[in-house]
């Protein structure tokens, strides 16, 4: 009657944990990170359910072999693959032989069978083969420190073959969600395709983003659009102050809460961006509160928890600060509006509200 669980219950993080169902309590705690959230335990059923291995996402994934079996395989599959990042995904019943993906910020995805009695890695198929590693971008970790003290992780991509103290454009990418989401490590659809046209990308894991523990989610809860996109401000102003961004050539792209972010930051700060890309964004939070689909309506509380609560003064007037479509006249560069006719989530008439009011002031 025991189990592993994964729970946040009685600490920050979210930890692995050994639970009594029978006596409803935790027996231990088999393993936890001080800085992220934990989440991935592989068991062997051959060997009555020994731990192979934790896993977990920091800067880039983490995979901690446990069992004496499985660190023997992990040491052959890295003398194998090096720096890459490579997963057992699958094995079979008797457990001798194992399906691996390998991948990387440059590689969308290898499966390889290891065969254990044999020792022989053998290549099945690779994803997207006319994609070349060296000529993709690489994408690095970054850490900075946001204006109230916090620690923010990120990441910036750079494209192949840019040369030493070359002044890139780059594109600021907030993601979506925002709650609980997070940008990782690994290879990035969107951001190779930016540094193929020569654009470097900045993906922040402002404050409300996943992975980091209660606090750092929580303490972005009513703060989207204000110390949130002040994170992602942060980031910029960090990666300029390394030397390879030209401070003049800055846009800004997202969907859904990144598309609100883009509408926030060219409001907010117009200054900072050459041109913004708003992709399905909510524009006005009174209309949006007011237009949730009806499976949504069970998360209303919730997201007024996340976001902010229009039945009270204080937070309305915040609302009404921080609506971009109600702050029109702040826009300053280039905005390209992309909406879905459709879309039960973020309605067509957030789309709309910032192309009337632009193009009221003549701006097309």
């Amino acid at each position: 009657h025991d189990a592993y669980v994964i729970s946040n219950l009685n600490s920050d993080k979210t930890e692995i944990q050994r639970y009594d169902l029978k006596e409803n309590k935790v027996i231990e705690t088999v393993f936890k990170d001080d800085t992220y959230d934990v989440s991935g335990v592989a068991l062997s059923r051959k060997r009555n359910y020994e731990i192979d291995y934790f896993s977990f996402t920091a800067e880039k994934q983490v995979i901690i072999p446990v069992s004496k079996t499985y660190k023997k395989i992990y040491k052959r599959l890295a003398a194998e693959f090096g720096d890459k990042e490579f997963f057992t995904v699958g094995k079979t019943d008797d457990e001798d032989k194992y399906m691996v993906v390998v991948t990387s910020d440059r590689i969308v995805g290898e499966y390889y069978v290891y065969d254990v009695k044999k020792n022989t890695v053998r290549l099945l198929y690779k994803l997207l083969p006319h994609l070349q590693e060296e000529d993709m971008a690489i994408m690095t970790p970054i850490t900075f420190t946001s204006r109230d003290g916090l620690t923010i992780h990120g990441y910036l991509t750079i494209p192949a073959g840019t040369k030493k103290g070359e002044k890139l454009p780059l594109i600021v990418n907030p993601h979506g969600g925002p709650q609980g989401l997070r940008d990782t490590w690994g290879f990035n659809p969107k951001a190779q395709l930016f540094a193929s046209r020569g654009y470097a990308t900045l993906h922040v894991n402002f404050r409300i983003s996943g992975g980091y523990g209660k606090a750092f989610l929580n303490g972005g809860f009513g703060q989207i659009g204000r110390k949130a996109m002040d994170d992602v401000e942060d980031g910029i102003d960090y990666v300029i102050a390394q030397g390879a961004i030209d401070k003049d050539r800055v846009a800004i792209y997202g969907a859904s809460h990144g598309g609100y972010a883009v509408l926030r930051g060219m409001t907010k700060t117009p200054e900072r961006y050459a041109c913004g890309v708003d992709y399905v964004g909510v524009s006005n939070l009174n209309t949006f509160m007011d237009s949730f689909p009806a499976y949504w309506e069970k998360y209303r509380d919730l997201m007024h928890k996340i976001w902010y609560n229009p039945n009270i003064p204080e937070q309305q007037v915040i609302m009404n600060e921080i609506s971009p479509a109600l702050h029109v006249d702040k826009i300053e560069k280039p905005l390209f509006v992309v909406q879905g006719a459709n879309d039960p989530r973020v309605n067509i008439n957030e789309a709309d509200q910032i192309v009337k009011s632009l193009r009221e002031r003549g701006v097309e």
